[in-house]
């Protein structure tokens, strides 16, 4: 079988870890055709390449053996690296935040129930955003008048789980940062993605 250039052969890829249950699993075949909901390997090679080209997931040669701290001190190491202005907050689906850098208390709790809001605006107007706008996105943003970002809410959704990423500046979303930020998250919503020292 040959697989497009910028593909690498899916026997010595590591499941992207929104895609696999352990860290550990080699994606296959099956499981690329089995994600991808087809019977077609071109199809699902495909998709996979257009996710790989736009920057939405990328191969490890090896898994990752950085630990997941589940604690708010652990995500607010990263939360940092996640704006240029070293703001953000995590924000749980009721509007209370369990991380936070850069925000005081009291502002924060304000941005938070803020965050929550915004959010459940655009869900309740969803088909209106996607069907009639054609946007995709679920993110929100607060710009200035050049349409620099300066406060941005970022829904992420885990499972059951909507937890809601706050960024005040530019978003710096494109790093391991933000990969070990959703890892963190995955372990908060209970979900086993099996980590290991090397």
């Amino acid at each position: 079988m040959q697989y497009p250039a910028q593909v690498t052969a899916p026997a010595v890829c590591y499941w992207p870890i929104f895609f696999r249950p352990d860290i550990n699993s080699r994606l296959t075949e099956d499981r690329l055709k089995q994600w991808a909901e087809t019977d077609d390997v071109h199809t699902a090679l495909n998709l996979l390449y257009r996710l790989q080209r736009l920057e939405f997931l990328y191969g490890e040669a090896k898994p990752s053996s950085q630990l997941v701290k589940v604690t708010s001190d652990g995500f607010e190491n990263i939360l940092g690296q996640l704006s240029d202005s070293h703001k953000a907050l995590l924000v749980d689906q009721d509007g209370f935040y369990f991380a936070n850098v850069g925000f005081n208390h009291e502002t924060a709790e304000e941005v938070a129930n803020l965050a929550s809001e915004a959010t459940r605006l655009t869900e309740k107007h969803s088909l209106l955003i996607k069907n009639n706008l054609n946007i995709y996105n679920n993110a929100i943003g607060i710009c200035d008048p050049a349409g620099q970002s300066e406060l941005t809410f970022f829904p992420l959704y885990i499972g059951n789980t909507k937890n809601i990423l706050v960024t005040a500046g530019l978003p710096l979303l494109n790093s391991e940062a933000f990969v070990t930020m959703v890892r963190g998250l995955y372990v908060l919503a209970g979900e086993d993605i099996h980590v290991v020292n090397e």
